[in-house]
């Protein structure tokens, strides 16, 4: 699969949020909210198309990649990127994660060098766990909110 970075748009951002998961991973899906289209236009969010134009996924960089209950836990007290990512739905568990990431961990690179890179993730999703370990993640940090528990990953560069 080809893929490259793309604006984020209104449109994309619709598309995103009308993504449906399915269990365990519908606790990723949104509400298609004035809110939640204003949040994904923000100039941290970046779309990912394949060569056809048709959306692949989407990631962020910075404070949009951080679960704010985070902070009264003390996970983010590093300087670090934060990065958090989507896949579509109907890529999900097709083996295009690896690929996928390894994308965007060169774009993060390209733009702010080696500074090591961390990413939130709900414990339940083992799936997710497993491949960033293979992309050089490390367990950091535990933590829970109200929606559920999450830990930090960390990967040097």
């Amino acid at each position: 699969m080809i893929i490259q970075i793309k604006k984020m748009n209104e449109s994309i951002a619709k598309e995103i949020l009308h993504w449906h998961y399915d269990p365990p991973y519908d606790f990723y899906n949104n509400d298609c909210s004035d809110d939640n289209i204003k949040e994904l236009m923000n100039e941290n969010f970046k779309a990912i198309v394949d060569e056809y134009n048709n959306l692949v996924g989407f990631f962020c960089v910075g404070e949009a990649a951080k679960v704010p209950a985070g902070y009264k836990f003390g996970v983010y007290h590093a300087e670090l990127i934060d990065m958090g990512l989507g896949m579509n739905p109907h890529l999900v568990g097709k083996g295009y994660g690896f690929e996928y990431c390894t994308f965007i961990l060169d774009s993060i690179k390209k733009q702010f060098g080696n500074t090591p890179i961390r990413l939130t993730v709900a414990t339940f999703n083992k799936r997710a766990i497993h491949l960033y370990e293979k992309l050089g993640f490390v367990y950091e940090d535990i933590f829970t909110s109200e929606f559920g528990e999450f830990m930090t990953m960390i990967k040097h560069q």
